[in-house]
């Protein structure tokens, strides 16, 4: 379970295949008589005279040479525009190294989650702060990959820990603990719930000091972290998005050895936006405009401090979105015929849907009965429902391995909803949770700073990889997690 091979990393892309080139040496050949070269002269009557056209050799020569350069100029650029295309995803950069701090006196990372920002929002409208992290930073080419399910909660909690949701123990925003009976949810601080090392407990396990505006699991008293008041604020929704930007840019004005090493800072939009309109709507390009405005209001305030250059921001969003709508429905209710589902059985609908059975009954005979009446062609969109004992879920999804998981997983195709009974109640939004291999349930991953290489793309991979990256720019060792020790070297520069 622990520091396992990164299984979601992609491949690399494939190095270019060197085009051999080859140097033709032009030997210089004896002069050769006009009359050889240039057909219209026939006239062969008086050998003895001397060639009469020396201005019409010097032109066809010129000719050639010029042919032979632009041939030449041809080739060259072929080489160079195809060799380049044909490399890895990873652009020029200068940069060979970590750059050094010109005001800070020791790596600082400020780690920005806007929630709900889905891969290709940044292209909706015109983002010119966050294309100006892009375009001196690290962006993860085609995304960031969350965990399943790809909710808010058990992605925000897999960031920070390096761990996935069956392991961290935030497995759903919601859900029961079966020994206990009690219930989770977005307002549970004790820390039995939250399992694993977060990263501004491993960071005050260092003697660093560290500070959250807002993310999951940051109220939580635990281990070494007290959640200080002046450190770390409990969650309020309401609070302006500038409010959050000017508290962390005051961090920064504290004397250099109070300044936190790691921050965090949340924005709740577009997640909002997107569950009541979908991924879609004009309101989804206003609320990228707004958070574009704070990265700008933020990179503002970091540069009148003179430490923009020193600081390590990572701007990440939790997963995507995708839209739903009424007729994308299944109801349980449909199963009749084939099985009862009672209301009390059900720990989640969609678009996670999390079945737990009372003790009498067999969970594999209820995911048998199900997925037939599923695949009979009776029950209205039920191909687009499969469900599965947990323990047979796809390996790459991790999900299994926690009693807090339920017995029965249902995985549901993208856009579609689980529903106990129908009616006449009418919804069309947005939605997340999905099997995290829909490129919709994708986010981003963007960093800036002395660390990065500037201008550089990279391959997607899994978000549980951040915390070792985190730990690698601070130089503090991590706790056991699931991300690779070796991961960070691909993403920064040499110098660690």
């Amino acid at each position: 379970m622990m520091n396992s091979d990164s299984i979601f990393l992609l491949p690399s892309s494939n190095k270019p295949m060197a085009i051999p080139t080859k140097e033709e040496e032009e030997e210089e050949e004896p002069p050769i008589s006009t009359t050889t070269l240039l057909s219209f002269d026939t006239d062969s009557s008086s050998p003895s005279t001397p060639p009469k056209h020396p201005l019409t050799t010097l032109i066809f020569t010129a000719l050639i040479l010029v042919t032979c350069l632009a041939v030449s100029a041809a080739f060259a650029f072929g080489f160079l525009f195809f060799s380049s295309s044909s490399r890895p995803s990873l652009s020029i950069s200068d940069d060979v190294s970590v750059r050094p701090l010109k005001k800070l006196k020791r790596p600082v990372v400020l780690l920005v989650s806007s929630d709900g920002f889905r891969f290709g929002y940044q292209y909706k409208t015109d983002t010119p702060n966050i294309n100006r992290l892009i375009k001196n930073g690290t962006e993860a080419e085609l995304g960031l990959i969350p965990v399943f399910p790809t909710l808010t909660f058990p992605n925000h909690y897999a960031i920070v820990t390096g761990l996935y949701p069956a392991y961290h123990g935030i497995v759903n925003n919601y859900f029961l603990d079966p020994n206990t009976g009690e219930a989770f949810s977005m307002r549970s601080y004790d820390p039995k719930w939250w399992l694993g090392e977060p990263l501004w407990e491993t960071v005050v396990n260092h003697g660093l000091k560290a500070a959250t505006y807002f993310w999951p699991g940051s109220e939580v008293n635990k281990g070494g972290w007290t959640c200080p008041q002046s450190l770390c604020l409990m969650y309020n929704g309401s609070v302006p998005f500038e409010e959050r930007v000017d508290t962390v840019l005051n961090y920064f004005d504290l004397p250099s050895d109070e300044i936190p090493s790691f921050m965090t800072l949340y924005f709740g939009d577009p997640d909002y936006q997107g569950h009541k309109v979908g991924p879609d709507d004009p309101q989804i390009t206003e609320a990228i405009t707004r958070v574009d405005g704070m990265i700008g209001r933020l990179i503002r305030g970091l540069e009148e401090r003179e430490v923009f250059e020193d600081v390590n921001i990572i701007m990440v969003g939790d997963h995507g979105m995708v839209g739903t709508c009424d007729k994308k429905l299944i109801f349980l209710e449909d199963l009749a015929q084939w099985i009862e589902i009672p209301k009390d059985w059900i720990q989640s609908y969609s678009p996670l849907l999390s079945i737990r059975p009372p003790p009498s009954y067999s969970a594999k005979d209820v995911v048998t009965k199900m997925n037939r009446g599923l695949k009979s062609g009776k029950v209205k969109n039920g191909q687009y429902l499969k469900v599965y004992l947990k323990e047979e879920l796809p390996a790459r999804l991790h999900y299994s391995a926690s009693d807090r998981i339920p017995p029965i997983i249902g995985l549901i195709d993208e856009s579609f909803k689980v529903e106990q009974k129908s009616s006449k109640r009418k919804e069309c939004g947005g939605s997340h949770g999905y099997d995290n291999a829909f490129f919709s349930m994708r986010s981003i991953f963007i960093a800036h700073g002395p660390q990065f290489a500037r201008g550089r793309k990279v391959p997607s991979f899994e978000n549980v990889q951040i915390y070792n990256l985190i730990t690698t720019i601070l130089n503090i060792q991590g706790a056991s997690n699931n991300g690779t020790t070796s991961f960070p070297k691909t993403i920064l520069l040499p110098g660690h």
